[in-house]
């Protein structure tokens, strides 16, 4: 890339994920390798959850594993997240030309976002992806499964009609070359075991595709997650959990947890 080109810098490198390469790339190696291996083709789409990896990473790494055959095939990543700090309606693109992470940059396949810029509530705001770590903690997990080759197309999603979201999946669907990667957590703030049922009847709802049953406080990414789902039902994707757990499993304290949920979506 030129020196003219913009990037936006890692807003939570050393926070959320390890702001060293190498300790990055080990660690997020690890996780992997700690996974359930996937059988089978790569899916088509994945739902992953976007805390600290101490919490979330591992639940993460249960959906990223199923990337690994497609390293050198896929060369599209459609990442899609929700907003937490600045407030959105519809879909908002970045303008820049590249997002950084320790591990390098992951350029923006502008062709792409031109075609979505195209569509109804889809707009550019820098603003909502500047603090974002909805989508950047998914970028060490892309780089190191997919390698250099690929390019994202990242959307910050808000109070955006599934149907919006939905338009601009088909408009980018694309082929094998294209995976779709949608950020969401579960239930916050429960006790272990209230959380546990809750993200049950949640992961419940994302399997059978229940829009009605995935509501802003089951799941925080629910206006990407809905969207993925009338795509996907479109396209004839059959939807696999793979890991429901929350942070009181992983590292954290089991009286106030974050649930979490991996999930793939592939040809039935």
């Amino acid at each position: 890339m030129s020196s003219a080109t913009r990037v936006r810098p890692p807003a939570v490198a050393g926070t959320f994920y390890p702001g060293d390469a190498r300790r990055l790339a080990t660690d997020v190696d690890a996780m992997l390798d700690a996974a359930t291996p996937w059988t089978g083709a790569p899916p088509k789409a994945l739902v992953v959850p976007h805390a600290g990896y101490v919490f979330s990473g591992p639940i993460a790494a249960s959906g990223y594993t199923s990337l690994r055959a497609a390293r050198g095939r896929v060369t599209r990543v459609v990442l899609l997240g929700p907003a937490h700090f600045v407030p959105v309606r519809g879909l908002a693109a970045p303008s820049v030309d590249a997002f950084a992470t320790p591990l390098g940059d992951v350029s923006i396949d502008t062709e792409a976002r031109a075609v979505a810029l195209e569509l109804a509530d889809v707009a550019v705001d820098d603003a909502a992806h500047a603090g974002e770590h909805s989508l950047e903690v998914h970028l060490p997990f892309l780089q190191r499964v997919l390698g250099d080759d690929f390019a994202i197309v990242p959307f910050v999603v808000g109070s955006a009609r599934a149907e919006s979201v939905a338009a601009v999946l088909d408009a980018l669907w694309g082929g094998d070359e294209t995976v779709v990667v949608v950020s969401s957590d579960l239930s916050h703030y429960l006790d272990h075991d209230t959380a546990a049922a809750r993200d049950r009847r949640t992961a419940d709802a994302i399997v059978t595709g229940t829009l009605d049953g995935l509501r802003p406080d089951d799941a925080c990414g629910a206006y990407p997650v809905r969207g993925l789902l009338v795509a996907a039902e479109r396209h004839g994707l059959r939807t696999t959990a793979l890991d429901v757990r929350s942070s009181g499993d992983t590292a954290g304290p089991r009286d106030r947890v974050v649930g979490y949920g991996a999930f793939a979506l592939a040809a039935a």
